[in-house]
C-alpha cells in the first residue's frame, strides 16, 4: 500500500513539473491573448496610406489602426448595441466649447509619441490643421485639403495656447464639428517631422502616426503589413501583426478563408453566406451608416428634368435587388440619409417601386419613347457590394420603361479618384456608396458649395433653398431644431430626386472561429486593437 502511494505521489510530482514547464491543458486553451498574426481579405486594393489623402473605406480601415484623432468614437460596441457611437477622448484628454459655440479648446494627452519617436504636442496638431487649411503654409497639402475640406467649412483659425493646449476658432457655431473630427478622414494626426523630413507625398507610402499599430511594409497588389506599436501610450494591441490582402474577386475571398489563407473576409458573395455558416465560420454584420446610391448629372440634358429623375427612382425595384440579388444581406434604401445617423427615419419611403408611374412621368417629360444614357460605376471597392451586378439589375429595370443604359466601369481607386471631378455631359449618372453617423452627410453630398470638381457633390446638384436649410441645421445650437432642419432639407432633396438611393448594407464579414474580439460598430470602419487569436 505504501509502495502504491509512493508511485502515485511520484506521478503527481511529475505532472506538476510538466505543468510548470508547459502549462496545463486548461491554461493552454485559455492562454495568453497576446501575440499572433491576423490576415484580412479585403474587397479591393487600397489607396495611399496618408489619412488626409486616403480615398474610400477600404483604405481608411487600414489607416485607422495607425492614426488617431483628437476626438474619437467608442467602437467597442456593435451597431446592434449602440446606433451612434459615443464620442470619446483620444489624443485630446478633454475639450470644451465656448458659450457662442465658436471656439473649441482641446487639452492634449501627455506622454504620446509618434511611431518615429517624436513628441505629440499642440504644435503637431497645429501643423496638421495648417496642412489642411492654410494655402500659405509650407507643408499645405492640396490633395488632403480637397479630401477633408467639408470638416473645415466653418474654420477660421487655430491657436497654440501651450504645449498641451490648442484652440480652434470657427466663424459660426458648428454642432457637428466634434463628430466630424472623429471621422476617419478629417483630422487624424500625422507626424510633422516625417513630412518635414521627406515631404507630403511620403506619408502615403511610409505612414507615421500614434496608433496601436504601425506600418511595416507594403507590396502593391499583394499585402499591407502593420505591426504592434510596443510604445503605444494606451492599452496596447494584442496582435503582433495584421496583414491586409486585396482580393477584389469575391469568390477568391471565399476560397482564401476556406483554405485558411486569411482569417477574415469582407463582402462575401451573398449566396455563399449560409454555406460558410454551415462550415463553422461566423458571419458578423451590423447597421453601419451606409447607402449605395445613384447621383444624377445636372449637366446632362435628360437628368436636368426632375420628372426624368423621379421616373428613374420609381423604375428601380429595390426590394428585388435587396432580397433576390443580394439575398437579404442589405435593406432597400428609400432616402439618401443612411441608417445610423441621428436624423435617419425608416418611416420616410420615397419612390417605392412603381414602373407604371415611371412611364407616366417620362411621358410628361416628352420622353415616352425613352432615351439612351450612361451609368458609371466601379467594379469593386469600399462599400460597393457587387457594383456591376447591381448596375446590371438597374440597367434591366430602366430598359422596362424605355431607358437604354450603357455601363462604364472602372476599378475602384481610379473610379474614386475621378468621382469628385464630376461627369461629362453625356453621362447620365454615376454611383457611390457612402454615409456618416453625422446628419452633416446631407451637406457633404448635396450642398452646392461641395459640387464637383473637387467636392463630393459629383452631380452638381444645387438648390439655394436646400443650401439655406443645410447651413441653418449645421449652425444651430439647438439639437432638436437642428434635427427638424435636417429632416426638412432631406425631404426637399428627395422631392428634387437629386439621387436614387438603392440599398443600405449590413456589412457582413466572414470570420474564422479562432478570431476573437472582432466587432462591427455603427461605422464603416473598426478597431483591431482588442482582437486576438485563440490558440
Amino acid at each position: 500500500m505504501k509502495k502504491k502511494n509512493l508511485i502515485i505521489s511520484l506521478l503527481l510530482s511529475l505532472v506538476m513539473i510538466l505543468s510548470a514547464c508547459t502549462g496545463t491543458s486548461s491554461e493552454k486553451s485559455g492562454g495568453s491573448k497576446e501575440g499572433g498574426e491576423l490576415i484580412i481579405g479585403m474587397e479591393s486594393e487600397a489607396d495611399v496610406l496618408d489619412p488626409h489623402r486616403a480615398g474610400g473605406w477600404v483604405t481608411m480601415r487600414i489607416t485607422y489602426q495607425m492614426f488617431e484623432p483628437l476626438i474619437g468614437e467608442d467602437l467597442s460596441k456593435s451597431s446592434k448595441e449602440e446606433s451612434v457611437p459615443e464620442l470619446v477622448p483620444v489624443l485630446a484628454e478633454s475639450w470644451e466649447v465656448s458659450e457662442d459655440g465658436k471656439t473649441y479648446t482641446f487639452h492634449l494627452r501627455e506622454g504620446v509619441k509618434f511611431h518615429d519617436g517624436t513628441d505629440f504636442n499642440a504644435e503637431a496638431v497645429d501643423f496638421n490643421i495648417k496642412r489642411l487649411t492654410d494655402k500659405k503654409f509650407e507643408y499645405y497639402d492640396e490633395i488632403g485639403a480637397g479630401r477633408t475640406f467639408r470638416t473645415w467649412k466653418f474654420f477660421e483659425s487655430s491657436e497654440v495656447v501651450d504645449e498641451k493646449t490648442i484652440n480652434i476658432h470657427l466663424s459660426s457655431p458648428f454642432s457637428e464639428f466634434p463628430r466630424m473630427l472623429a471621422q476617419i478622414n478629417s483630422l487624424q494626426i500625422v507626424s510633422p517631422e516625417a513630412i518635414i523630413k521627406n515631404g507630403n507625398d511620403s506619408m502615403g507610402e511610409n505612414p507615421v502616426g500614434t496608433g496601436p499599430f504601425k506600418f511595416s511594409e507594403r507590396k502593391r497588389g499583394e499585402n499591407i503589413t502593420l505591426v504592434k506599436n510596443e510604445e503605444y501610450w494606451g492599452e496596447k494591441a494584442l496582435l503582433d501583426k495584421v496583414i491586409f490582402r486585396p482580393l477584389s474577386d469575391s469568390a477568391s475571398r471565399v476560397l482564401a478563408i476556406q483554405n485558411d489563407e486569411v482569417d477574415i473576409i469582407a463582402v462575401p458573395p451573398p449566396d455563399s453566406i449560409e454555406n460558410l455558416k454551415d462550415q463553422g465560420y461566423e458571419v458578423v454584420s451590423g447597421t453601419p451608416p451606409h447607402v449605395w446610391y445613384l447621383t444624377f448629372n445636372f449637366d446632362n440634358k435628360y437628368m436636368k428634368d426632375q420628372k426624368v429623375r423621379q421616373a428613374i427612382n420609381y423604375a428601380i425595384n429595390r426590394e428585388g435587388i435587396a432580397n433576390e440579388l443580394l439575398k437579404g444581406t442589405v435593406n432597400p434604401a428609400y432616402t439618401i440619409q443612411s441608417p445610423g445617423a441621428a436624423n435617419y427615419s425608416a418611416d420616410n419611403k420615397w419612390y417605392e417601386y412603381d414602373p407604371k408611374k415611371a412611364k407616366e412621368l417620362l411621358k410628361e417629360a416628352g420622353l415616352e419613347n425613352g432615351f439612351k444614357t450612361t451609368l458609371q460605376t466601379s467594379v469593386d471597392g469600399s462599400g460597393q457590394l457587387l457594383p456591376v451586378d447591381i448596375a446590371e439589375w438597374i440597367q434591366r429595370d430602366l430598359k422596362e420603361i424605355g431607358i437604354e443604359v450603357k455601363l462604364d466601369t472602372q476599378e475602384w481607386i481610379t473610379y474614386y479618384s475621378g468621382y469628385s471631378d464630376g461627369m461629362a455631359s453625356d453621362v447620365g449618372m454615376n454611383q457611390m456608396s457612402s454615409g456618416r453617423t453625422s446628419p452633416y452627410f446631407l451637406s457633404m453630398v448635396a450642398h452646392s458649395e461641395f459640387v464637383a470638381p473637387g467636392g463630393f457633390n459629383s452631380g452638381k446638384y444645387a438648390n439655394p433653398s436646400v443650401d439655406k436649410l443645410l447651413d441653418q441645421a449645421s449652425t444651430s445650437t439647438d439639437e432638436s431644431k437642428a434635427l427638424e432642419l435636417w429632416a426638412e432639407a432631406q425631404a426637399m432633396i428627395m422631392e428634387d430626386a437629386a439621387f436614387a438611393p438603392i440599398v443600405n448594407d449590413s456589412a457582413p464579414y466572414v470570420v474564422n472561429s479562432r478570431v476573437k474580439g472582432f466587432v462591427i460598430p455603427s461605422e464603416e470602419w473598426y478597431t483591431l486593437a482588442p482582437v486576438y487569436i485563440e490558440n
